[in-house]
């Protein structure tokens, strides 16, 4: 059985300068057995409701600005799989959470950009499932738990977020690795909390968690933790490491 995942993908630009993280990402893939699938859901796809993509080919999306011109000439031709979106809507709906097809729905960065790292070769399919993010950590959940059962079919679910998230903090004269310690605080608050799967306190974690709002002013990039939180089991730590100060690039799963 696959464990889920879940990743900080940190910046678009990842897929350039991948730094420690993309090391440690492609030795995790490598260390597993190869998905007959991938589910991926990425912040970068808040919608109202739940829905699932359903596009045969989906397109890469640069969907950022201000980067250089190499960075919009990646490409991650991985295939699709409407067959299988539709199957998970389907189970979404059975498990009470109302969910559609997407057959427009192109790649986001936060899907692309990690996949990139993890198989360059982009031959395995994917899915991505939107992010309701209004509905909180214990939607997330649910909808982690609904899925599951995919990783017992070879699946990889995958949640695509960041540990901390405060764009307007970052300190670009950081040294590398070098954490704040607000945000050295948070990530270390939530390690333990998942390790001791506390869930009340995980889902309260805005209140309860040191600097919470600071390092999440929104929380859209905390959010697919939850997914994958869900979908899998005991919780371990892959990756952890930071980069301008305050964005976290941890990597957790869970077996």
């Amino acid at each position: 059985m696959l464990p889920s995942l879940f990743i900080s993908h940190g910046s678009p630009m990842l897929a350039l300068e991948p730094g420690a993280s993309g090391p440690a990402l492609r030795a995790l893939a490598t260390s597993l057995p190869q998905p007959s699938a991938i589910v991926l859901m990425s912040a970068h796809w808040e919608s109202g409701d739940l829905a699932v993509g359903a596009h045969p080919a989906p397109p890469t999306w640069h969907d950022f600005s201000g980067f250089p011109a190499e960075l919009y000439a990646q490409r991650y031709p991985a295939p699709g799989a409407p067959e299988l979106a539709e199957a998970i809507a389907n189970r979404l709906v059975e498990h009470g959470l109302p969910a559609r097809p997407d057959p427009q729905r192109p790649l986001d960065h936060g899907a692309w950009v990690p996949l990139m790292l993890m198989y360059p070769q982009a031959r395995i399919p994917v899915v991505q499932i939107s992010l309701p993010s209004s509905y909180g950590p214990a939607f997330q959940v649910a909808v982690g738990r609904a899925l599951g059962g995919l990783r017992d079919d070879g699946i990889l679910l995958i949640g695509s977020g960041s540990i901390t998230h405060n764009l307007r903090e970052l300190d670009r004269t950081a040294k590398a690795e070098q954490a704040t310690p607000w945000a050295l605080a948070f990530r270390d608050w939530m390690v333990a909390r998942l390790a001791a799967g506390d869930m009340d306190s995980l889902l309260d974690y805005r209140k309860l968690a040191p600097h919470a709002v600071r390092n999440h002013p929104s929380d859209e990039h905390l959010l697919p933790l939850y997914f994958a939180l869900g979908a899998g089991g005991v919780f371990s730590i892959a990756h952890q490491g930071f980069t301008l100060g305050a964005l976290g690039m941890d990597v957790y799963r869970f077996d």
